[in-house]
């Protein structure tokens, strides 16, 4: 009972005893100053979690929270684990004009957290590629046939199938959606095939199928459908804070108070195919939108939060894109030109001999166009500037404020506090020649645009054979690139009104290395209700298996703290024992020594008496 040891969580080396005899008495201060000393000691550790772990209450949460936000971001190279119970799937099948696709996406079970969206991923097989498959050709080529669109489509569910569990079949929601082939036929031919689909899939496949699940979307809703994919991935729709993300105020629809949000900037998009143009992007101000260019949205699970509320324009138009743009230029070209050769008697364009100047071919590019019976000869000038004069008028643009290509009306656009991605043509036509994808420059753009146009198409040939283009660059892009530069520069400028010194425009392929499909947006947008589910099942988990959760939420530093008061209180503990003994030992020793003077009678000293 003389000595106290003390052992701690450390190597056997730091065990160590203190005996009360030799123990300086200094080091024995009172229990109030004990209890003081770890009081203090404990607010010191509480300041240290708040102030140099974090910036704040939750401050390490959030940066948990980013951090796993940054991983997301980078693409999940990895098989999908088809052993997991709690993984989810879904189906969505792209029906084309050219033929049809269907994508297996899947996602974790949702966190209960109503804030936060499904980590939905495009599922990846055994060899890590994308569980996709193809087929040709469009299902509007069936429209004389309706009754075997479900054995076109078959196929793919068929495909799919084979990558998902049996047992998941059921909870697995399909849906297929048609776009632009199938919008030009009838609406008896559309809806004969959609009749055959409703009939014969949920006979011979077992997934979440029902009426409302196949469908032919307008080009708004595709356009919807890609802005919600890309800005996803993106991870635009992720709320948490971050100081390196730019922000915007948003003004809730809906609202009787004008409700006011500061959340992260979403991503616009530009989309130039071989047949239109679209644009789409967030408005942030309730103003009033023509109902066909707007969508307003909740992508959030529950429609009295507004978090998630989303209000984007969208516009798509036919004839503006890079092929359809140049037949409607050789139209009226042919036109032209036979008009000024019966007004003034000439035989100009009709042979290779006198051929029509063309300033949107590169320099001595010979070409001809129009039909066999109105066959025109050009010669190309290869001048930029001339040539995106010529482009202008099949803008149809009008002088009226706030309006687009056609005279559509824009709502305005924050150039000062705003970002777009352009995709497809805007693409190619910075990168597949050009060599200038990614970041945006006008000035750069238009000075290598005008360099190729003024380059001999004998030279420009050369450097093809040698392979200085890109890879999947041919004969036809080269022979259009000028014509489609100047034709981008003008939409993008003149249709759409962005200002030359715009910094923000990234045309790209590809976002963080996928390539970002709409059929995504559409999968996110149709299941947004389903983490109600999980929200309900655990809310019905009781009291303790919520604790849980939120002791695991909390992050380890909780754990820090109890384990470092737990151990400031031992020590508390153990000094005041050993206050106990010490005290105890100085009294035996008193009293034995009176025991041996009355022994061996002594007595006691004499004490002297004042009085």
């Amino acid at each position: 009972m003389g000595r106290i040891s003390i052992s701690c969580l450390f190597p056997a080396s730091w065990h160590f005893s203190l005996s009360p005899v030799v123990l300086p008495r200094f080091l024995l201060p009172s229990f109030r100053q004990l209890l003081l000393l770890g009081l203090l000691a404990g607010v010191m550790g509480l300041l240290y979690l708040l102030l140099v772990t974090g910036k704040g209450q939750y401050s390490w949460l959030r940066e948990d929270r980013h951090f796993h936000t940054r991983l997301g971001r980078v693409p999940d190279m990895e098989a999908t684990d088809t052993n997991n119970p709690n993984l989810n799937y879904g189906l969505v099948v792209d029906c084309g004009s050219s033929g049809s696709r269907v994508f297996v996406y899947t996602w974790p079970r949702h966190n209960g957290n109503p804030h936060e969206l499904l980590d939905i991923k495009q599922m990846r097989d055994k060899h890590r590629k994308p569980v996709v498959m193809k087929i040709k050709p469009g299902i509007s080529e069936y429209a004389s046939t309706p009754d075997k669109a479900s054995d076109y489509i078959s196929p793919l569910l068929s495909f799919a199938a084979q990558h998902i569990p049996k047992n998941k079949h059921q909870e697995t929601p399909l849906y297929i959606l048609c776009t632009a082939g199938m919008r030009v036929l009838p609406e008896s031919q559309q809806e004969a095939l959609l009749e055959d689909l409703r009939t014969d899939i949920p006979v011979n496949f077992n997934f979440l199928f029902s009426d409302s699940h196949v469908e032919v979307i307008s080009g708004k809703q595709e356009g919807v459908y890609a802005w919600i994919g890309i800005n996803f991935v993106l991870g635009r729709f992720n709320h948490v804070e971050d100081e390196h993300e730019a922000v915007v105020e948003v003004q809730v629809p809906g609202s009787d108070q004008q409700e006011t949000l500061v959340r992260k900037r979403t991503a616009g998009v530009l989309d130039m195919g071989g047949v239109s143009t679209q644009i789409a992007y967030e408005v942030p101000k309730t103003e009033e939108i023509a109902k066909n260019l707007l969508a307003e949205f909740n992508l959030g699970c529950d429609a009295h939060r507004t978090e998630h509320v989303y209000r984007v324009y969208v516009s798509t138009f036919l004839g503006f894109g890079g092929n359809a743009a140049r037949k409607r230029y050789e139209e009226n070209l042919i036109s032209t030109t036979q008009i000024q050769n019966k007004l003034l008697a000439q035989h100009q364009g009709e042979s290779a001999d006198s051929p029509i100047l063309d300033p949107c071919l590169p320099a001595d590019l010979q070409d001809e166009v129009g039909p066999q019976d109105q066959r025109v000869h050009l010669r190309g000038t290869g001048d930029f500037d001339r040539c995106r004069l010529l482009l202008q008028p099949f803008l149809n643009h009008t002088n009226d404020t706030n309006t687009s290509l056609n005279g559509v009306y824009q709502p305005p656009i924050d150039f000062t506090n705003s970002q777009f991605y352009g995709f497809s043509e805007f693409f190619y036509c910075t990168e597949d020649v050009l060599r200038m994808g990614g970041d945006y420059n006008s000035t750069k753009y238009s000075n290598a645009a005008k360099s190729y146009c003024a380059t001999q198409w004998k030279t420009l040939k050369e450097r093809f054979d040698r392979g200085l283009y890109a890879s999947h660059a041919d004969q036809h892009r080269l022979k259009y690139q000028c014509f489609k530069s100047a034709w981008m520069y003008e939409v993008l400028h003149s249709g759409f009104a962005f200002p030359a010194a715009y910094e923000n425009l990234r045309t790209a392929l590809l976002v963080y290395d996928k390539e970002v499909q709409w059929t995504l947006g559409a999968i996110l947008y149709r299941t947004r209700f389903l983490p109600l589910r999980d929200i309900q099942q655990e809310s019905l988990k009781g009291s303790h298996s919520h604790w849980h959760h939120s002791f695991s939420f909390m992050n380890n530093h909780y754990l820090f703290l109890a384990c470092f008061l737990v151990v400031v209180l031992s020590i508390l503990l153990y000094l005041r024992r050993l206050r106990r003994i010490h005290n105890r030992s100085t009294l035996l020793r008193g009293a034995s020594a009176s025991v041996q003077w009355l022994e061996e009678g002594l007595g006691s000293p004499d004490l002297p008496v004042t009085l």
